[in-house]
């Protein structure tokens, strides 16, 4: 049973970043534009609007841990627990390592880590809301992770 429950945090935990896509690509640059447009745009505070989006990932997290409890720990605690790893990870990559929205990690020789940046950054480059491309977090295209490689080797070069 043990072994079935590390599988559903781990399945849960990377379709999340299927969820994050979808719902990057498809709510927040349409319908949800309204709360996610201050995060394409310069804008004063610490806080975004863009921060509600936090709380659709969140509330369903809670909710399935609390009811899986519950029901004597049954398999939507471990569903919960995937969202909750994957918002804690969506958190540390995205607001703290990206965005630096808190500057506890700023620089990184990792390829896989410049590769997320560079994408992101490609991502911001776009302020409306209909252009866009790299819209997950974990999952970018190979391209990024060239251009990183690359740039390391000539770093290492000079």
């Amino acid at each position: 049973m043990i072994l079935f429950h590390i599988f559903l945090i781990i399945f849960t935990f990377f379709f999340m970043e299927f969820m994050a896509w979808f719902t990057h690509k498809y709510i927040m640059h349409g319908i949800g534009w309204y709360f996610h447009r201050d995060h394409h745009q310069p804008h004063k505070g610490f806080f975004e609007k863009n921060d509600v989006f936090f709380l659709i990932f969140a509330i369903p997290s809670w909710l399935f841990i609390q009811f899986g409890m519950m029901a004597g720990n049954d398999w939507r605690l471990f569903v919960g627990i995937g969202i909750a790893l994957y918002g804690l990870c969506y958190f540390l990559v995205h607001d703290v390592f990206i965005h630096r929205r808190f500057n506890w990690f700023d620089r990184s020789d990792n390829i896989y880590l410049r590769a997320i940046r560079k994408a992101h950054k490609v991502h911001h480059k776009h302020l409306g809301k209909e252009e866009g491309e790299c819209f997950g977090m974990l999952l970018v295209p190979f391209k990024y992770f060239r251009e990183a490689s690359r740039s390391m080797r000539s770093k290492a070069a000079s």
